[in-house]
């Protein structure tokens, strides 16, 4: 099965639950994985995403098709 079919069979699996506890369990299992993910980044890693995020909000943004392009003129030696 793939993670996809996995995911949403535990999706329709958890929907059915009616245990607080069980649920409460998912909670629990939620919020370390969370914090786990962030103790895994670096200070600067933290800033780097929150400067990254800030960009994008204030439409800081090029297309794809436009990196691509300033990229092959600025190394035309990458792109043989």
């Amino acid at each position: 099965m793939d993670i996809q079919a996995e995911k949403l069979a535990l999706i329709q699996w958890l929907a059915g639950i009616n245990d607080s506890q069980v649920i409460s369990r998912f909670r629990a299992l939620k919020r370390t994985s969370e914090e786990t993910v962030q103790e895994t980044l670096s200070p600067a890693e933290t800033e780097a995403i929150s400067q990254g995020l800030q960009s994008i909000k204030a439409g800081k943004v090029k297309s794809q098709e436009e990196v691509i392009r300033l990229t092959r003129e600025k190394y035309p030696q990458l792109f043989r």
